[in-house]
């Protein structure tokens, strides 16, 4: 696979002075580095949770549906988070608040470690929700104020891919506490989330907001961003006209349903997998195996690392910045994986990884192109707003998801059937996003 970037990215800087576009060029690397780097410790700070489920339920003698209700807790406030958070970040700048988000969610993932029983351990969970999602959304605005329409698919491909990664570093993190370590589940809110500290002042430090505050001109062309309306919003714009903006564009309603369908799906991998791979079948089967069982699980977040950057690259190159096709294919052949996950029989592990790492690929791939959707559809200077908007509706539908997994598994005391939700939601993703069509 190749990889180009047109000079429409550079702006008039490249016109003016070949140096100076070329320093530009320099910077724009930087600030792209920088947000996937504090980006790949984020997860550290709230997708560790399935892995500490098992000591949880010992240790407070909870259901797993209690335990699903812990984490849409977190997912919920993410949600309202992510609705106020990206105004936030359109407001006072992706910089301060992704990186103000990494040190305030250190905070809180001690506290939850220091939780007495379900109700303080769900709120500490649910407060530590709030301050993940002033990471995402507002470091979405600071690229989309230093990258053009056409690499933002390119370009939120390899942001995607950093929290892609972000996965692996959190399972792998949490697999060496609970597996090596042989720490106790409250070391798993302790340990990884050093990395996400020194990541948000890392990103302070480095990052800056826009190109004008290095000296360089803006890459937009005001012409062939979203529309001509976008020459003309205010840059001291209140912070009602901007949600006013966002939420009158069907298109991103729309683009909303589906991507919170995506991401009831990819939830439900990520928190309920580790279940599943930790759980008393796969153990057996994989006693006889040269592969540990547990470290079967790693294969969903590195498939959805790849998945993430190959869905934006395919977007902007082979459907020319048409993502909602790019999201309908992969949403697809999401639910066809999962189903056959579900299908696999637990004594075949090597085709169980193989099939996890497409399930992760397909399932969590298109979130790069829903993401460069955000400036497409209203402009880089609400690209905050629409990003916050757009993750409300991703978390709110991965929140109802948690628990009524959970209910399943405890119904059934059977884990696979995770794999048949995933498929439905996969498919209702799919169907609602050939709505989009830009």
């Amino acid at each position: 696979m190749s990889i180009t970037f047109s000079p429409s990215g550079v702006g008039s800087v490249g016109v003016q002075n070949p140096e100076l576009a070329t320093s530009f060029r320099r910077a724009q690397w930087r600030m792209l580095f920088a947000a996937m780097f504090c980006y790949l410790f984020f997860y550290t700070g709230r997708q560790t949770f399935g892995f500490a489920i098992p000591g949880i339920q010992a240790e407070f003698g909870v259901t797993k549906e209690a335990l699903g209700w812990a984490s849409a807790a977190l997912l919920w406030c993410y949600a309202v988070g992510q609705a106020i958070n990206g105004n936030l970040g359109d407001k006072f700048g992706g910089r301060r608040v992704m990186s103000a988000g990494a040190i305030l969610s250190f905070i809180m993932n001690w506290a939850t470690s220091l939780s007495t029983g379900i109700v303080s351990l769900t709120a500490f969970w649910g407060i530590n929700g709030y301050f993940q999602s002033m990471g995402w959304a507002p470091g979405s605005r600071l690229l989309s104020n230093w990258w053009g329409r056409h690499e933002r698919g390119t370009v939120y491909g390899l942001y995607t891919f950093a929290a892609g990664l972000a996965s692996v570093l959190s399972f792998v993190t949490s697999l060496v506490v609970v597996g090596y370590f042989q720490l106790d589940w409250r070391w798993i809110f302790r340990i990884p989330v050093v990395l996400l500290l020194l990541g948000g002042i890392a990103f302070y430090l480095i990052a800056r907001e826009k190109p004008e505050d290095m000296g360089f001109a803006s890459p937009h062309d005001e012409a062939d961003d979203v529309a001509a309306s976008e020459a003309a919003v205010s840059a001291d714009e209140g912070s009602l006209a901007r949600y006013k903006a966002v939420l009158s564009n069907w298109r991103l309603l729309v683009a909303g349903v589906a991507i919170g369908f995506q991401n009831a799906a990819r939830y439900g991998l990520l928190v309920w997998v580790p279940v599943h791979f930790l759980g008393s079948n796969w153990a057996k089967a994989g006693a006889a195996s040269v592969i540990d069982p547990r470290w079967i699980s790693i294969a969903l977040p590195v498939g959805m690392a790849v998945g993430a950057f190959s869905n934006g690259w395919v977007s902007d190159k082979v459907f020319g910045s048409r993502r909602y096709l790019a999201i309908v294919l992969y949403m697809a052949l999401a639910a066809v994986t999962s189903l056959c996950m579900y299908a696999i029989p637990t004594s075949d592990v090597v085709l169980g990884m193989a099939v996890l790492f497409l399930c992760g690929f397909f399932t969590y791939g298109p979130q790069s192109s829903f993401w460069a959707l955000c400036p497409d559809l209203v402009g880089h200077k609400r690209a905050g707003t629409a990003t916050g908007v757009m993750n409300f509706f991703a978390y709110l539908f991965a929140g109802l998801g948690e628990p009524m997994i959970g209910h399943f598994m405890d119904k059934h005391n059977q884990t696979s059937l995770v794999f048949l939700v995933v498929a439905v939601c996969a498919t209702s993703s799919a169907v609602v996003a050939a709505f989009i069509r830009r």
